[in-house]
């Protein structure tokens, strides 16, 4: 034999005496496990424990041996001969990767195992261990024989027979069937107890057997509904479908009362509607790129029980203004399973919208929203996503094209102020040697437009007319007409002023009041605005607009730095006027009523009130879980049917009504039962009402503090 084949066989008579230990060492132990099993859950739970065991067993074995490699053989072999100097790992590695030092080191090692083989390197038999572990197993086997049988099978068929002066009766056996609705796809379930969680809209059916056996039963449920049980054979059986959450109880006639009758809670757990998540796109709004034909759309929803259906509803919306058209559509989409294990309870969804097909132009909007629906029976749950926008922006608004003649370029009146306009004009002057004759007439011009505008707001507190466009001229020709008036000059201007008033110089009648007014009081003003401000006031503001008018006349004229005074003195009136316009308080002290020195010490307190009085007791509303609470806090009995009145009036209030009302009832039917006050008085406590704000007691002073107080009042009375 080969060296080769012979390394061969001694890691194979390695691994299977490993994998014969394993199974010397844990066959008892399932054994034994087994035996127990089978007389505490009858067979099926010895089946279900007997093919856990073999299982492990079976996975251990396989472990163990694989674990026996050819590292595991070459350390056996160097453990085995010395001689092969811990070399003998060379035997197993490739001959191409070695150097030229190992392979002439592996020629020695391979010529001595071939003079002196070595006959076994599998691990030795734990003999000591093997017995302990087979010993321990047939005395758990011994015990679990001798044991009283405690399954439920043998329970059942036991005799049922009780004494004649049975005071309770016993429920000896519980069958629970929960038969889910069809569409959740899960398979019945039989429960051993009378409180179980089943899905919602499932049919449970009961089959109870009772020793003694009473002459009727029935289920009476929390909302005062029943469930008369029928007899069938030695069991009762009866069945019921249930929507929402319940409590019951078991009740009996011609019997003994139940040994436990407390009430019984099936809980009900609601069918939810789908988890819809979107992928594509990103973001709930998305602007057209250039040259885009298609839009992806990707979709991932799931559900409890599965997805019935999905459809994605497609919204073309076209138009400007109030009017607006809408095309909508709706498509089916078939989703990919993500969960192989559970088909139809996790989707992705994906769509590619044709744009050309669809027919968008600039300026549209299409609108995408995902609806996913269960198979919920009769209704089915249905979740729609968010709705997420691909906007086509529209062009650059044309509707100024052929204005721009007549919309004047210039800030609003209520954007300027004097302060801005002399900062503008000593702009212009420092800028004024660097410009040509042409720009420093255009832009004077256009600061003198801000003096007038500015002119024009503080004069209809005067009660001026407007004065915007006298001519009918657009507003872009004050420009032009400044540009005039400043080829006209000074003189110009100053005729053009007296002519402007010229009508107000034809007075006949001298001393007449009426004509004065009409040749100094503008009669064509506005008179109700003229009344707003006291005559000193007015007076100032007019030496504010005279200067204003003097400044525009400079600008107009392309001479800023001689409007710049008159500027500054119209900003200083401004000033004078803003000041005079405000009103000042003088600050004044509490002013407490005279005490009537007659009254004192007389005991006279009429029309004085007491301090309590003004304290009114906040009313906090009735509450049957306050009154119950205090009841319980003060060991005295509640009235328990008035506040399981108001826990049904309150249900919505409370996170857990019927927890709540299994304690009320508990506590009647055991009212000496302190464990079951406290568990009352803790439910009740999240229902009872905030208290009203108080004010806090002043805390009692520590050790450390009362030797300060003593040490001061001994500090005063030494003084």
């Amino acid at each position: 034999m080969t060296l080769d084949a012979r390394l061969h066989a001694l890691g194979h008579r390695a691994r299977r005496r490993r994998g014969a230990i394993v199974v010397l060492a844990g066959a008892p132990i399932v054994v034994a496990a087994v035996v127990w099993a089978w007389r505490v859950a009858a067979w099926p739970g010895a089946a279900v424990f007997a093919i856990a065991g073999l299982m492990m067993l079976a996975a251990g074995t396989r472990h163990a041996m694989r674990s026996i490699d050819a590292s595991w053989i070459a350390r056996r072999l160097d453990a085995a001969d010395a001689g092969l100097e811990d070399s003998a790992d060379l035997l197993f590695g490739d001959t191409a990767r070695l150097t030229p030092l190992q392979c002439l080191q592996r020629d020695r090692v391979r010529l001595r195992s071939e003079r002196h083989p070595i006959d076994d390197i599998a691990p030795p038999w734990p003999i000591r261990a093997l017995a302990a572990i087979a010993l321990f197993s047939l005395f758990a086997i011994a015990l679990a024989v001798s044991t009283p049988s405690m399954s439920p099978r043998e329970t059942a068929v036991g005799d049922t027979r009780t004494p004649a002066h049975a005071t309770s009766t016993h429920i000896d056996r519980i069958h629970l069937d929960v038969m889910p609705p069809r569409y959740t796809h899960l398979a019945p379930q039989r429960e051993s107890t009378l409180e179980t969680h089943v899905p919602e809209g499932s049919r449970v059916g009961w089959r109870l057997h009772f020793a003694p056996a009473p002459k009727a039963a029935s289920l009476a449920f929390h909302d005062g509904s029943r469930v008369d049980l029928a007899r069938d054979g030695d069991d009762w059986i009866g069945e019921r479908a249930l929507a929402s959450s319940t409590l019951y109880r078991v009740v009996l006639d011609g019997a003994p009362p139940l040994d436990d009758d407390r009430l019984r809670r099936l809980d009900v757990v609601a069918d939810r509607a789908p988890d819809v998540r979107v992928i594509e796109p990103e973001k709930s709004l998305t602007l057209l790129a250039d040259g885009q034909r298609t839009w992806d759309l990707a979709f991932e929803a799931s559900d409890d029980y599965g997805i019935a259906a999905a459809s994605l509803t497609i919204t073309l919306a076209q138009g400007t203004g109030e009017n607006i058209a809408f095309k909508e559509q709706t498509l089916a989409l078939a989703g990919e399973d993500l969960d192989a294990a559970n088909p139809g309870r996790r989707e992705r969804y994906r769509h590619t919208l044709d744009l050309g097909a669809l027919g968008i132009a600039r300026g549209d909007d299409v609108i995408v929203r995902l609806a996913v629906s269960d198979n919920r029976e009769p209704q089915p749950n249905t979740t729609k996503s968010a709705s997420f926008i691909l906007r086509w922006p529209p062009e650059s608004s044309s509707d100024s094209v052929g204005m721009e003649g007549l919309v004047e370029k210039a800030m609003p009146a209520y954007f300027r102020s004097q302060r801005q306009i002399i900062i503008d004009t000593e702009k212009l002057v420092a800028e004024q040697s660097t410009l040509g004759e042409d720009a420093l007439l255009a832009r004077s011009d256009g600061i003198g437009v801000d003096q007038k505008i500015l002119r024009l707001r503080y004069g209809q507190f005067l009660g001026e007319e407007s004065e915007t466009r006298s001519d009918g001229a657009p507003p872009g020709e004050d420009k032009k007409r400044g540009r005039n008036e400043a080829d006209a000059g000074r003189a110009d201007a100053l005729t053009r002023r007296e002519e402007e008033h010229k009508h107000f110089l034809d007075v006949e009648k001298f001393g007449d009041a009426g004509a004065v007014t009409a040749e100094y009081g503008h009669t064509h003003d506005v008179a109700e605005a003229a009344t707003l401000l006291d005559p000193e006031t007015k007076s100032i503001l007019k030496s504010a607009l005279n200067a204003m008018w003097e400044a525009e006349l400079h600008l107009r004229q392309g001479r800023p730095s001689e409007a710049l005074p008159h500027e500054n003195t119209a900003l200083a009136y401004i000033k004078q006027v803003q000041q005079s316009s405000r009103i000042y308080l003088a600050r004044v002290g509490l002013e407490l009523p005279a005490i009537d020195e007659s009254r004192r010490l007389s005991g006279d307190r009429k029309g004085v009130s007491d301090r309590e009085s003004s304290l009114v007791p906040a009313e906090i509303a009735d509450s049957g879980a306050l009154a119950a609470w205090k009841a319980l806090d003060e060991n005295a009995p509640p009235d328990l049917d008035m506040l399981e009145r108001w826990v049904r009036a309150h249900q919505s209030t409370s996170a857990d009504s019927l927890a709540l009302i299994a304690a009320i009832d508990r506590v009647h039917r055991e009212p000496a039962c302190d464990e079951c006050r406290r568990q009352l008085q803790s439910l009740l406590w999240p229902l009872l009402p905030r208290p009203a704000a108080g004010i806090e007691t002043r805390a009692a002073p520590n050790a450390s503090g009362r030797a300060y107080l003593e040490a001061l009042r001994a500090s005063e009375a030494a003084r």
